[in-house]
């Protein structure tokens, strides 16, 4: 290899060709401000067209290029190859979930549950544009701001040995967005939600290992949010003994 190129390994899978995933190399031109993605463009455009691989903004905004880099969760757009030079690089599909293609996971359990905890709020009691808005203070800003700066990439999923054993467990990117709602001064839903958090696949399914705060490229910290749902959950069982939840 000349000192202008690097190796980059690449898993590939093409169901109707592969009974099973495996590693193809490529020799692409190295720069020093190249990224996994423009990496995977280079041997799209100049090797092999029939790469698959999920991409959009690269500006790490939309979550589109997530993948296991040496083995870590990462945005493709986000990871450089110069920090690799001399070590080699391997990019493969997100772990935990299954390989719909080359790079591309099937993450479609992840979006079902961020779905399925009511990402938006919720009001009991209408409020008329004539009202005007809904001011809220900067501490109650900050309850829940960290908690809305997620960009739904899933590399929280491919951190998580928990969802990894049984994906069941709501995860951590899931619980963190219900958080952020119940959070919110503006929302009326705890009520719509607190089944969710009490389950055993909520957020008692968390042990804690704490590698989804490590993965995540916005610096949100999910397993912050869902050791704070164990506190709400186990307030919620107090008060339902002193006091039945009224029913919805």
């Amino acid at each position: 290899m000349s000192e202008s190129m690097i190796r980059v390994s690449v898993q590939r899978y093409r169901p109707e060709l592969d009974e099973a995933p495996f590693t193809q190399d490529f020799e692409v031109p190295y720069e020093e401000d190249m990224s996994v993605i423009d990496a995977l463009h280079y041997i799209k455009d100049n090797i092999d067209g029939s790469l698959s691989y999920r991409w959009s903004c690269r500006m790490a905004i939309c979550g589109s290029c997530g993948y296991m880099v040496n083995g870590v969760p990462k945005l493709g757009c986000k990871t450089f190859l110069r920090d690799y030079l001399g070590k080699g690089i391997t990019v493969e599909s997100l772990a935990n979930f299954p390989i719909e293609r080359d790079l591309v996971a099937d993450i479609g359990d992840f979006v079902e549950k961020l779905e399925e905890v009511k990402p938006y709020i919720i009001r009991k009691d209408a409020i008329e544009i004539s009202d005007g808005e809904h001011l809220q203070t900067p501490a109650q800003l900050t309850r829940y701001r960290q908690y809305s700066l997620c960009i739904n990439c899933g590399l929280c999923y491919a951190a998580c040995p928990q969802y990894g054993l049984n994906n069941e467990f709501m995860g951590p990117a899931a619980l963190t967005l219900l958080h952020r709602y119940n959070q919110d001064s503006r929302d009326q839903g705890r009520d719509d939600r607190i089944d969710i958090v009490n389950a055993e696949e909520g957020v008692w399914g968390c042990t804690f290992v704490g590698y989804c705060s490590e993965v995540c490229p916005k610096g949100v910290d999910p397993a912050a949010a869902i050791q704070q749902g164990k506190v709400e959950s186990s307030t919620d069982f107090v008060l339902s003994k002193l006091r039945p939840r009224r029913s919805k």
